[in-house]
Order: structure tokens, then C-alpha cells, then sequence
């Protein structure tokens, strides 16, 4: 029986951390928020090294490597929220970007990537 709990557990955790490997959570004031034909929404924070394509407003966004999806109108509430807060000067806090060529650190995105935004806060 306590061969049988071992892989059991190791594949657990091997899942796990599965789940995870495609994230990358960033925070910053915003630097840059963009529209670019013919249907992608840009942003920038501090944090990152260059803007990247996170929603459509024309059509459901989707991105390899993530089983989420970002509707065409909660991308235009992810775009006002991010100009309302780089109005105020507020900062974005933990923005999850989530996708398969995510970096291992905000400073190290690709130009022109996409990500799927899954979560963040403002503070």
C-alpha cells in the first residue's frame, strides 16, 4: 500500500505545479495602455520591460497554455479600469499574466506576446 501512496503523491505534485508554470505576476503603475489594430488592447506596467496584448474587444481572447478566456466586454472593463488607474496614478497590483511564453520575471517579456489576465488588484 505505501508503494501505491508514492506516486500517487509525486504525481500531485507534479500537477501542481503544472497548474503554475505559465504565470507570471506582475504590479506597477501603468505606463502604457493601447489599442492596436485590428482588435488588440496593450498595456504596460512599471514593472515590465515592454507592453504586451492582453484582450479583444471584438472577440472572445484566448491563449495557449491557459483555459481561461476574457470576453469581449470584460476586456473593455479590464481596459477602463486600467486607464482609471493610470489617471489616478494608482498602482496595479499582482496582475497574474498567464499564457505560454510567459517569463520568469516581469522584466523579461517578449515583444508582441499575448497573455490571458486572470486576477489583479488595485491599491
Amino acid at each position: 500500500m505505501r508503494f501505491i501512496k508514492l506516486p500517487i503523491a509525486m504525481s500531485a505534485i507534479l500537477l501542481s505545479q503544472n497548474l503554475y508554470a505559465g504565470q507570471v505576476v506582475c504590479s506597477g503603475k501603468v505606463e502604457l495602455l493601447s489599442y492596436h489594430s485590428p482588435d488588440s488592447m496593450m498595456v504596460k506596467l512599471s514593472s515590465m520591460n515592454t507592453a504586451v496584448f492582453f484582450c479583444s474587444p471584438d472577440k472572445t481572447w484566448t491563449v495557449a497554455g491557459t483555459n481561461y478566456t476574457t470576453g469581449p466586454e470584460t476586456c473593455k472593463v479590464l481596459y477602463s479600469t486600467f486607464m482609471s488607474a493610470q489617471l489616478a496614478g494608482k498602482t496595479v497590483e499582482s496582475v497574474y499574466f498567464d499564457g505560454d511564453n510567459t517569463p520568469a520575471s516581469c522584466n523579461q517579456f517578449q515583444d508582441w506576446s499575448r497573455f490571458n489576465i486572470r486576477h489583479f488588484n488595485l491599491k
